[in-house]
């Protein structure tokens, strides 16, 4: 019997290529020249993430026979004893995903035909279409239109609105300030707006981003039901979940949910109670490849689709396998796509492009991308004081972004 492949070294890769940081885990192998790479991309706590790989990770996976990616994972995740946060979820997501990654390239085969084989040649995607008034988001949406994009995220001055004009207090402190209110108001008439001009053909989806207090939340999705919406993103915050019930009492506004969920028991009693519509989690925020299987498996049982976060701190490692879960998954709904400038794709040859609104595969063996670490390092990461997170209402108070 052949001497299994094992782990000799995992190393950590920080780039900042395109704004967001990125953290890239290579798994080298006892096989010469296999290797793996995973996304453990948590931007805005990198050098946390950094530390739990390199210190704590690394030394518990070297030696370990690389085809056992279940009992690694289960036993990276509870070796720590403490669990389900975002530092730790992060760093094992890459391992686990590079791991993936070796399976496929052993197996000779792209990582969907060992789940399974592909539902689908491609996978719908939605771009994000904003602007400062209902005129620059209808012109905004017509340029994704006019790349083939048919599904299409709408939002007006960002996340919580426009903040000018605000009425602050005396000596209020710096912040990202939103008004609640005025909120609400502008974007219910952006969408009636956009019907106007666009139609009813283009599918819109919206981004709520936890802004509204729960009973607000309620009345905006019974608002929007009259402009059918493909769905209404984080309409909720995590503490808040036992509000979905409410909001399908009184409406159909199609619910997507689970950007910053981290532990099983936020998404599963929303599947269980068929509360959501759509499955919305951050791949390495919920641990990587192997749960995101589980919890496609899991949804479609209840006939809920998946919806994964693909955002620009999503590295372009995390938007690969977002793509082979998109393929298999006979649940998939919809990709969310940030777009990538053309160096990035030098950076992470493979990386997925997108045509006529379909994102495709390459068909490589494993994740079927790759990181050219001499140009990944022209872009060193930059540490910051993040801002648009410190959030307040007009009158100063923090809430959360």
């Amino acid at each position: 019997m052949a001497a299994p492949v094992t782990v000799r070294d995992v190393q950590t890769i920080l780039t900042q290529p395109a704004g967001s940081r990125l953290i890239i885990v290579k798994v080298l192998t006892s096989e010469p020249g296999l290797y793996g790479l995973g996304c453990a991309t948590f931007t805005q706590r990198f050098r946390a993430v950094y530390t739990a790989i390199q210190e704590h990770l690394r030394p518990f996976l070297i030696g370990r026979d690389v085809d056992r990616i279940e009992e690694i994972w289960q036993m990276s995740m509870v070796n720590g004893y403490w669990r389900n946060g975002p530092v730790l979820n992060n760093a094992i997501s890459g391992i686990d995903q590079a791991l993936w990654d070796i399976k496929g390239k052993r197996a000779n085969m792209p990582l969907y035909q060992l789940f399974g084989g592909k539902c689908r040649e491609g996978a719908a995607v939605y771009g994000h279409a904003g602007g400062s008034c209902p005129e620059e988001v209808v012109d905004s949406l017509r340029r994704f239109q006019a790349q083939g994009y048919r599904f299409i995220r709408v939002q007006m001055g960002g996340y919580g609105g426009i903040a000018s004009g605000m009425v602050k207090p005396d000596g209020a402190p710096d912040g990202a300030y939103f008004d609640r209110g005025q909120y609400r108001r502008d974007h219910l008439r952006l969408f009636a707006h956009l019907r106007r001009e666009v139609g009813d053909e283009v599918e819109l989806l919206h981004d709520v981003h936890e802004r509204l207090q729960p009973i607000e939340a309620v009345g905006f999705a019974k608002d929007v039901e009259q402009f059918r919406l493909f769905f209404l993103e984080d309409v909720l915050a995590p503490e808040d979940i036992e509000w979905f019930r409410n909001i399908r009492q009184v409406c159909t506004t199609p619910q997507a949910m689970g950007e910053l969920f981290n532990h099983p028991r936020e998404w599963t009693p929303l599947v269980e109670g068929r509360l959501i519509d759509f499955l919305r989690m951050h791949v390495s925020q919920m641990g990587g490849i192997t749960p995101a299987r589980h919890v496609a498996a899991f949804g479609n049982l209840y006939g809920i689709r998946t919806a994964w976060h693909g955002p620009g701190d999503t590295s372009p490692v995390g938007h690969a396998a977002n793509l082979h879960l998109d393929l298999w998954a006979p649940n998939f709904g919809i990709q969310e796509w940030c777009g990538f400038p053309e160096h990035v794709y030098e950076i992470f040859p493979g990386l997925p492009r997108v045509r006529n609104g379909y994102m495709y595969p390459n068909d490589l063996p494993g994740l079927g991308i790759d990181v050219n670490e001499e140009l990944a390092a022209r872009y060193p990461v930059e540490d910051e004081i993040i801002g648009w997170t410190q959030t307040r209402l007009p009158d100063g108070t923090p809430v959360r972004p």
